[in-house]
């Protein structure tokens, strides 16, 4: 039976957890669309990137774009507000990973580009999503012994190959878009620098709601001057329909073929940890005891919204860590704020008309905002690498080793396009795949199996990244941790001290509470 978290109040009488705790209806929406501002551009990026790669057309990118915020908004509630054993009831908002990224560019070049790639990419992403589900259902015992794979020395090490092999994407953005009629023109480097220097500006103001949306307004800026330089074109925003739903299966009927699988249920497995201290973070932040199977819940969600995410013609998702920050920041504790944004994502997923505008903006001035994304994301995995010792001579060479795989399919590209067999290929031509999967094997060959359990794994990675943060805070002269940084980052910030009061499964039917 579901039991309602609750705690004392000074007379003796239970009240309701924060977490529970429905706003009154204004503050909802106006925390609600703070999450989405937040999260925003994070959220259309992959799109924007994997559309652009795969060679789609205006029309086809900007569907992606609905599809994709259409379907966080509904992943965000089952998240947050939760159904049954599905959903950690906490305040977590959705999101495709960045993860995903270079495997599924990867797959889909493999496959042909254009639509056909997706078909071959959604076929992967709901078995992986299918199988993510299965996975959160597995005994206790079962589920911790497979989180031991995973101690800070791997997930610091994932995140900083993801970071490292994402840059290039930013930076060929940033010159214009690989394969572009202007690629390497100085305009698109102009573009881009401005961009970043202007993201760069509002970050050191040190305003928490201005470095939250720092990239956001970067984004609106760097697009707004390409425009009256006559380089951002909008022609498309008028041919798009006002009105659009997101319909199962648009581009066709899914492709299952094997390596596609295969890869993303590696891409999956990475997640999987990235989630995990996502939860323990914002349950630290927001005073929740969490436990393992809030943690399963909360994989569940993860594996339901991926598998919904193929079949609605978007990608995986994963915990967005960046919101965890904002709630680090605001002290909004509530689920039911993301349950708002989660609304609110829906209705933005059914205007196309804003969907071509984010397409139409300018791929200098997004490969400067996803350049500092995509730094920071790097930057996140050096911080985690940093609670490691790494004078241990077998965690540097777990590390060295990892990001020495991780570079070869950019270093050595002919290998893999005219040496290995095409499936193969499209499995093993990442960066993130190889590195990860070096690091979880040389950790076992070196390390064995963590001895922490399946909270203290993953969280100290988390509490490291939050020391860090709060150091950045304190400092003169510095503002808040940015908040844009992608999903790939596993708890991008964590409460400064665990959680002192026990909380046990929140009741998923709201709890009111006087405004």
């Amino acid at each position: 039976m579901a039991r309602v978290a609750a705690r004392l109040s000074t007379d003796g009488k239970q009240s309701t957890h924060p977490v529970d705790e429905v706003l009154p209806v204004p503050k909802l929406a106006l925390y609600g669309f703070q999450h989405v501002l937040a999260f925003y551009a994070g959220a259309v990026i992959v799109p924007i990137i994997v559309g652009s790669a795969l060679k789609l057309s205006p029309e086809q990118l900007v569907y992606l774009i609905n599809a994709d915020l259409f379907t966080c908004g509904i992943a965000s509630i089952i998240q947050a507000w939760g159904i049954g054993r599905i959903g950690a009831r906490l305040p977590l908002i959705q999101g495709v990973t960045f993860t995903a990224v270079s495997p599924m560019i990867a797959i889909g070049l493999g496959a042909g580009g254009g639509t056909a790639a997706l078909l071959v990419i959604y076929g992967a992403v709901i078995t992986a999503g299918i199988a993510t589900f299965a996975f959160a259902w597995l005994p206790a015992k079962a589920f911790r012994m497979v989180m031991r794979l995973f101690p800070p020395v791997v997930t610091g090490t994932v995140i900083t190959v993801l970071g490292i092999v994402l840059i290039p994407v930013g930076l060929n953005d940033a010159a214009g878009g690989l394969g572009s009629p202007d690629f390497g023109e100085p305009k698109n480097f102009a573009y881009a620098g401005g961009t970043m220097l202007f993201i760069l500006i509002l970050m050191k103001l040190g305003r928490p709601f201005l470095s939250s949306i720092a990239i956001l307004l970067g984004l609106v800026v760097g697009t707004g001057v390409a425009f009256l330089l006559g380089d951002a074109k909008f022609g498309d925003v008028g041919k798009s329909d006002w009105i659009g739903v997101t319909t199962p299966f648009h581009f066709g009927v899914p492709k299952f073929e094997w390596f596609p699988i295969v890869l993303m249920l590696i891409v999956m497995l990475i997640t999987m940890v990235e989630t995990t201290g996502d939860t323990y973070a914002v349950g630290d932040i927001v005073g929740k005891e969490v436990d393992s199977e809030t943690v399963a819940r909360a994989l569940r969600a993860d594996g339901a919204a991926t598998a919904l995410g193929g079949v609605l013609n978007s990608f995986p998702y994963v915990a967005f860590a960046e919101n965890v920050g904002l709630v680090r920041m605001t002290k909004v504790k509530s689920r039911f704020v993301v349950v708002a944004a989660g609304v609110f994502m829906i209705i933005l997923g059914m205007l196309p008309k804003a969907a071509a505008i984010v397409a139409a903006v300018p791929h200098g001035v997004l490969g400067g905002a996803a350049t500092v994304m995509f730094a920071m994301v790097a930057l996140a995995g050096i911080q985690t690498l940093g609670k490691v010792d790494l004078k241990e001579e077998k965690n540097a060479l777990i590390v060295g080793v990892s990001l020495a795989f991780a570079l070869l399919p950019a270093t050595v590209p002919v290998f893999f396009t005219k040496h290995m067999d095409a499936d193969l290929s499209s499995l093993l031509n990442s960066g993130v795949t190889l590195g990860a999967t070096a690091a979880i094997v040389l950790n076992l060959i070196f390390n064995g199996p963590a001895k922490d359990n399946a909270h203290d794994a993953p969280a100290a990675g988390a509490r490291a990244l939050a020391e860090a943060e709060a150091e950045a805070d304190t400092a003169p002269g510095t503002g808040a941790a940015p908040a844009e940084v992608p999903a790939a980052v596993p708890a991008q910030a964590a409460a400064p001290a665990p959680a002192a009061e026990k909380a046990d499964d929140a009741d998923p039917t709201p709890s009111p509470s006087a405004p």
